[in-house]
């Protein structure tokens, strides 16, 4: 495809997460992938950073794509999920030619009395334990090509819907059990038939059928509600807000992530957020994003020392005070992501100034939206940061949603502590 025709299309694209599907002027199908933000990972393609990091394969490919489809999903593990799907519908020859059994995994639900989820490789489906019923009569959903992404997808399925896992017919001593990954099913903490049905979700969704498990749950919230069941419609109302908030920061991987050069640079961004009650139990949060991906042991919580009452603005400056004063023992960030509006850039950059902080350190400020369906980002002129991660929302609200996710933990941590007697830390 010739570079100005690329860019028209590209430009067209959304910013969200989705399934690109490269085609020939036949239409055929050559090639399919998937993405946290469709316009910037399709951009890499045309642009030659993909030429440069996988060699003359790829130049092909661009050479004989004519057109790009794309198909939009609500998140990055449901392109996941599409992403298989399409290869095994299609079975493009980019992502099929020069592969052999070993690069695909499959998930399979098996067929048992309360059947569990494996991720298993192709090249093992010939082995004694997969020649029994249980296997052979089960469902596979497949082919995948990354099993590290496949056990961080299935991580937040079971979160969603509950299976047991353990070959054991039984939840003694099970610690998933105890912290509600496996619903009980042997030990009668739940019916034969609410399991089945949790499983029959996770069918639909890894077909891709989100839309028919939340009309199903909405049905069941207000039948179970009609009846007076409010335990179990609260069941079904965590499952709607859980399938229609799925957080998978995890599985935004290097290649899917707009923050460029990875092979060459090494890109850090750090998001901080403030969590309270009316003013008490002030807290903050800041998490740590290296080339796209949560680097949790660099993760840090505050609490706040020097602002009384309910101030946001001089909560933020306190802890970015402190930050910059770890600069040398914790690393410079590629950039800092306060979590506000434009007060908090208007704080920011002041306080870059009365640091002297280097202008190689970006500051960003982000927001959600009115629509809530996007962010809104403000700048600073003095401290700029690269356009990529400035039009890189999937990873701005992903780390946006991380920062609030480790404030708020750590927040009712704190007023737990001090409700149950042993006092504020």
């Amino acid at each position: 495809m010739k570079k100005e025709r690329a860019k028209n299309i590209i430009k067209e694209l959304p910013r969200e997460p989705g399934v690109y599907l490269y085609k020939s002027d036949k239409d055929e199908v050559l090639y399919v992938g998937k993405a946290t933000s469709l316009r910037s990972r399709v951009g890499q393609y045309f642009s030659g950073q993909e030429e440069k990091s996988r060699g003359y394969r790829m130049k092909l490919l661009t050479d004989q794509t004519q057109d790009i489809e794309v198909r939009q999903t609500d998140s990055v593990l449901e392109a996941l999920i599409l992403e298989a799907e399409l290869i095994k519908k299609f079975q493009p020859k980019y992502n099929i030619d020069g592969k052999d059994d070993k690069s695909y995994s499959y998930f399979v639900i098996t067929k048992e009395e309360f059947p569990r989820v494996e991720v298993v490789r192709e090249t093992d489906f010939v082995k004694e334990k997969f020649k029994k019923p249980e296997y052979t009569r089960g469902k596979k959903f497949g082919p995948y090509t990354s099993q590290d992404q496949m056990y961080l997808a299935l991580k937040i399925i079971r979160k969603i819907f509950p299976f047991h896992v353990r070959k054991e017919r039984s939840e003694k001593g099970c610690l998933d059990h105890q912290i509600g990954l496996c619903p009980g099913p042997f030990a009668g903490k739940i019916s034969s038939a609410d399991y089945k049905r949790n499983m029959r979700n996770i069918s639909l969704f890894l077909t891709g059928h989100k839309g028919k498990i939340l009309r199903s749950l909405e049905v069941e919230m207000r039948r179970h509600a009609k009846m007076e069941e409010f335990e179990e419609a609260e069941i079904c109302k965590k499952q709607i807000y859980a399938l229609t908030h799925i957080n998978d920061v995890a599985l935004i991987s290097r290649k899917d992530s707009l923050l460029p050069n990875f092979d060459r640079t090494v890109t850090r961004l750090e998001a901080y957020d403030i969590s309270h009650l009316d003013g008490d139990f002030m807290v903050a949060s800041m998490v740590v994003f290296v080339n796209g991906e949560p680097q949790k042991k660099s993760y840090r919580k505050f609490k706040i020392k020097a602002v009384e009452g309910i101030n946001d603005v001089a909560a933020m400056r306190e802890v970015i005070a402190r930050r910059l004063g770890h600069l040398d023992d914790w690393g410079a960030p590629t950039a800092i992501i306060l979590d506000g509006g434009q007060g908090h850039i208007n704080m920011g950059e002041k306080l870059f100034e009365g640091f002297d902080v280097p202008k190689t350190i970006g500051l960003l400020s982000v927001a959600k939206g009115p629509t809530r369906k996007k962010v809104d980002v403000y700048q600073t002129t003095k401290y700029p940061v690269a356009r990529e991660i400035v039009e890189d929302e999937i990873t701005l609200e992903a780390l946006r949603e991380e920062a609030h996710r480790f404030a708020i933990t750590f927040h009712k941590q704190l007023r737990s502590k001090s409700y149950a007697g042993i006092g504020y830390l």
